[in-house]
């Protein structure tokens, strides 16, 4: 097993200088950090996890909290874990998910010890009572998604405003005229989930501007629920020839209400969705769809957490811009 003595007999310099090449708590030359480094690779030089955390004062854990709420669809949750995980361990982190509902508690059990050095919080609702306890630690935290005030916080996400205008965008573009949202959960409404809201903010915006007839209809996250709208939808809205759906699980079974109920998709009628490119490629009719990039979000999250356990600043607000794919499920106003 090569040793930190082995280091610096390689690199021509005392055991103490790379053990602050490692532990950042003196300044030294670049030049010799650069000669260090490359002894460490190529001597194959791995610090030990708990001597480095000491020296350096840091538990080299990042806190992932994803309360696991009602509404909630865990596998696209995951997606965004497994990014986080797998970029923290570039930066050699290990990952601490908090999973229970527990809010400012929760955030202050773990925040009073020292067993994380910064902390990523998902499921970020516009009036959260977290934010005053996020803003007030002592160590950093990026927030995956924005509340109503982002000020003085780092907050990343998919441009969910942007997203909701663009599905309506490709519809009235195509010539469509009546359409709706067929949403996430009441719960995740009744919460006031941000990036819920945002989507039906920027889909009535844009349907407004466009002049079409628009409703926003929540849904339970459930194949009869989905076959419940669909109905309701036909009963109330005869005219409807659009859908936007932004929620994962019932695209599939929402079209197949719908032609069950005598409706082709897309032949009379088009849908759209928010969702993971897995899922709209993956169904009967390939759904035209704005992708939810899991993967970017949680590796940047990291990526600015890094940046500011380094001192670095980073901007507060970080919005990726939606990306839609038309497939088969769209088509020209019949």
């Amino acid at each position: 097993m090569v040793k930190i003595t082995d280091v610096a007999r390689h690199a021509g310099v005392s055991p103490s200088t790379v053990s602050y090449a490692l532990s950042g708590k003196r300044p030294i030359s670049e030049e010799t950090r650069q000669r260090i480094e490359a002894s460490i690779r190529e001597l194959g030089y791995r610090p030990h996890a708990g001597a480095r955390a000491l020296a350096s004062s840091r538990s080299n854990v990042l806190a992932l909290v994803v309360p696991l709420r009602a509404g909630i669809h865990v596998p696209v949750v995951m997606q965004f874990a497994v990014s986080v995980v797998t970029t923290a361990r570039r930066h050699d982190h290990d990952v601490l998910l908090l999973t229970q509902e527990e809010g400012e508690d929760g955030l202050r059990r773990v925040a009073d010890t020292a067993l994380v050095d910064a902390l990523i919080v998902m499921d970020v609702q516009l009036h959260d009572r977290r934010l005053p306890l996020l803003r007030a630690l002592d160590r950093p935290s990026v927030l995956i998604g924005f509340p109503s005030e982002p000020k003085g916080l780092t907050c990343i996400d998919l441009d969910f405003q942007a997203a909701g205008e663009a599905c309506v965008e490709h519809l009235a573009g195509l010539g469509h005229r009546v359409i709706a949202l067929v949403g996430s959960p009441p719960e995740v409404y009744v919460r006031e989930t941000g990036f819920a809201q945002r989507v039906v903010r920027g889909f009535t915006a844009a349907a407004d501007r466009h002049g079409l007839s628009s409703s926003v209809h929540p849904c339970e996250a459930a194949p009869g629920a989905a076959r419940q709208v669909a109905e309701q939808l036909l009963r109330e809205r005869p005219a409807l020839t659009g859908v936007v759906v932004h929620n994962e699980p019932i695209v599939e079974p929402l079209i197949e209400a719908f032609e069950q109920l005598g409706l082709r998709v897309p032949g009379d009628l088009s849908v759209t969705a928010i969702c993971p490119d897995e899922l709209a490629d993956g169904t009967r009719v390939p759904v035209t769809s704005i992708a939810i990039p899991s993967a970017e979000v949680g590796a940047t999250a990291v990526e600015l957490l890094m940046k500011k356990l380094g001192g670095a600043t980073v901007p507060e607000a970080t919005l990726l811009p939606p990306r839609l794919t038309v497939r088969a499920s769209t088509a020209p106003r019949p």
